[in-house]
């Protein structure tokens, strides 16, 4: 059965959690999981012992933002449990049981991406994040515990971590687990073996042996084993600073039934041709002057409305929409405009604000790599696809872009680089999307440096290789047309599995096996009967009987 049946809305703020609390004291915050049992996303299932579903990781998620943007004071966030002898079951089971394989998937991405804005927390923003253990912790609750930069666990005999996933479900750590556990913690290979086949888990001082957590405290002496690594870990950051953040306010958006309105972008769908057409709107005034304006004008100013904005639409065609296959990209705005806030972005890099509106960028791009879509990018004349923005049509899977051979109008496609592209967006693979494209082609690299902050020209663009084809206005219309009808015609699961193997030249990072490589097998085995079958692990588990298993390995 599905248990998709209204549309998900990505918004909300700490007024309206039902699963989490904030507590500030000074530079410290409390961020505490207290799910409600009966307030899950849909019906069908209770959340109890903590577990948890979309509904607590979208709370999640805003939570994470706005102890950013809202308390840059904040430099340590211990995540703890609001309920007794239990942090985290993890996700909830009959949940995964009883959701459509898209859901699931998507489920498992958005959650492995709120893990990583964790760790970005800690490692780029001095923000860093404590988990205290007191009772059981699994699965998925574990896996968020991981994401942390310090664990501590109860040493009483009862608490304990586990990643019971494959001895009880057929399945696999959904949330970047086992990946964490060699990559992130260095476990050992073969105690990663036996962790992951217990269903039971390990406890206080054995869990700190094998490096599953980094300390076991008496609970008697747990307030104050929380205060000296809470202290320890600020003198490792640089200083946060003191004045007040911004205010995040709700996005002001239209949902209709074939169209998406923002204030600095909108997007269209064709469900005859199951495309959407995202139309980027740049900046109707410069940059901010200095680092003040920038904090006068808060949420409203235009680099971080665009970034959230295009954040919460990318989000809604994952989930409300899985049978639109293509996006495409477009832009309008004038280029200077959209130049000043992209040095702005460079020329403020060290203020707090500024910081924080790049690394949200950052991570909407990300989103956009890891998006099952599609990706083209339209540049025609008007466009105005500079720096910040380039970066959308150097994520494309193809890119096309109008020839003005006559010279006939007063704006004609150009695509602008600057250091921007050069620098400070890095993908999951931890180059940039211009290195990616280049993947061991310095010359390439350099061919494009005196263009800097230029308007390329179509051609130049196309020599360059900026983008996949420049086309003749003449053949515009037909051009778009045979490859979105190719596109449409090709299986949706082969291009999903094609494009992401296409998007991440280069190195593998710990972020890259999560979503490739695990989340590549959590794909295949969501799949298989002998987790998801009417006779598999999920759908059995609590029933008291166990999953059927084909016995074949492949």
């Amino acid at each position: 059965m599905a248990i998709i049946t209204m549309q998900i809305n990505f918004e909300t703020d700490p007024s309206r959690y039902r699963h989490w609390r904030i507590e500030i004291d000074d530079t410290v915050a409390q961020l505490i999981l207290d799910v409600t049992e009966d307030a899950g996303l849909f019906a069908g299932y209770d959340l109890k012992l903590n577990s948890y579903d979309l509904g607590v990781d979208i709370e999640l998620h805003d939570a994470v933002q706005r102890l950013r943007f809202e308390h840059p004071e904040v430099h340590i966030v211990v995540l703890r449990s609001g309920k007794e002898r239990v942090f985290c079951a993890g996700a909830n089971i009959r949940m995964l049981a009883g959701a459509e394989h898209g859901y699931k998937i998507n489920f498992c991405k958005f959650t492995n991406e709120t893990r990583n804005a964790i760790e970005e927390a800690g490692r780029e923003s001095g923000q860093n994040y404590i988990s205290v253990i007191e009772g059981v912790c699994a699965g998925g609750g574990y896996e968020l515990a991981l994401a942390t930069d310090y664990i501590m666990l109860v040493d009483d005999g009862s608490a304990a971590v586990s990643l019971p996933e494959v001895p009880l479900l057929a399945v696999l750590p959904g949330t970047g687990g086992l990946t964490r556990l060699t990559d992130k913690r260095r476990v050992r290979r073969d105690r990663a073996d036996v962790f992951a086949t217990l269903t039971e888990g390990v406890k206080g001082p054995r869990a700190v042996e094998w490096g599953l957590v980094d300390q076991a405290v008496a609970a008697s002496d747990l307030d104050g084993a929380v205060t000296e690594v809470a202290q320890q870990l600020a003198t490792q950051s640089e200083p946060r600073p003191t004045t007040t953040g911004i205010t995040l306010l709700p996005l002001q958006r239209t949902i209709e039934q074939d169209s998406l309105r923002y204030s600095t972008l909108t997007a269209t769908v064709d469900r005859a041709s199951a495309t959407a057409t995202i139309m980027l709107h740049g900046p109707d005034s410069p940059a901010p002057d200095t680092a003040d304006d920038l904090i006068a004008q808060g949420d409203q100013v235009w680099l971080l409305r665009c970034a959230r904005e295009l954040d919460d639409c990318l989000l809604h065609f994952r989930f409300n929409e899985p049978e639109i296959g293509v996006l495409v990209f477009r832009s309008t705005g004038q280029t200077e405009q959209v130049l000043s806030h992209d040095r702005f972005l460079r020329k403020h890099s060290n203020h707090w604000l500024t910081s924080e509106i790049r690394l949200y960028w950052k991570r909407v791009l990300k989103r956009l790599d890891l998006t099952g879509r599609s990706l083209v990018a339209l540049v025609s004349p008007g466009s105005c696809f500079v720096g910040l923005l380039a970066e959308i049509v150097l994520a494309c899977d193809r890119s096309y872009i109008m020839v003005d051979e006559d010279g006939e109008y007063p704006q004609p496609a150009t695509l602008c680089i600057t250091e921007t592209n050069f620098q400070l967006l890095p993908m999951s693979n931890d180059l940039t999307r211009l290195q990616t494209r280049f993947l061991g082609n310095d010359d390439a690299l350099q061919r494009i440096h005196p263009y800097l902050e230029q308007l390329i020209d179509a051609k130049k663009c196309e020599d360059l290789g900026l983008v996949t084809f420049a086309l003749d206005e003449s053949d515009w219309e037909d051009e778009i047309r045979i490859f979105l009808e190719e596109r449409a015609a090709f299986s949706p699961d082969a291009l999903t599995a094609m494009e992401a193997n296409l998007r991440f030249a280069g190195p593998e990072t710990m972020e890259t096996k999560i979503f490739g490589r695990l989340s590549a097998w959590q794909n295949w085995v969501f799949q298989r009967p002998n987790a998801a079958g009417e006779s598999g692990a999920l759908r059995r588990y609590g029933s008291g009987q166990k999953g059927f298993f084909d016995k074949g390995r492949t």
